[in-house]
């Protein structure tokens, strides 16, 4: 998956908490909001606000918080496991370490794997 079809997908479910995301669906779009905050807070910083970067970080959680949640479905995870962000220093270093892990190949509860053409 491109970054561009990345964040197609990505944006299109915007509130999609169902399904699966491969690995690059999920890292093309952390680069995508990675950016997208850089040029928000870049932009905050010329005009003297916070308003910017706010509202870009508000527009972009809930797409963040579903393909976090279909990540973790394409490793056979519960998207409750995102809960695990809340423990202080582990539960993040956890996380980044599932949404390495690679997705399973074949069907799970969740759906068929993504098959690129």
């Amino acid at each position: 998956m491109t970054f561009i079809e990345a964040v197609q997908v990505c944006l299109t479910k915007y509130i999609g908490f169902v399904g699966r995301a491969p690995r690059s669906e999920y890292w093309w779009f952390f680069v995508f909001n990675l950016l997208v905050s850089l040029g928000a807070t870049t932009l905050d910083a010329a005009v003297g606000g916070d308003l910017i970067a706010t509202v870009a970080a508000l527009a972009l959680f809930l797409p963040s918080l579903a393909v976090g949640v279909r990540r973790l479905h394409d490793t056979g995870r519960s998207g409750w496991w995102m809960l695990i962000a809340l423990v202080p220093v582990v539960g993040w270093i956890v996380l980044v370490v599932f949404f390495c892990l690679p997705g399973d190949r074949a069907s799970n509860r969740y759906g068929a794997p993504f098959v690129a053409f």
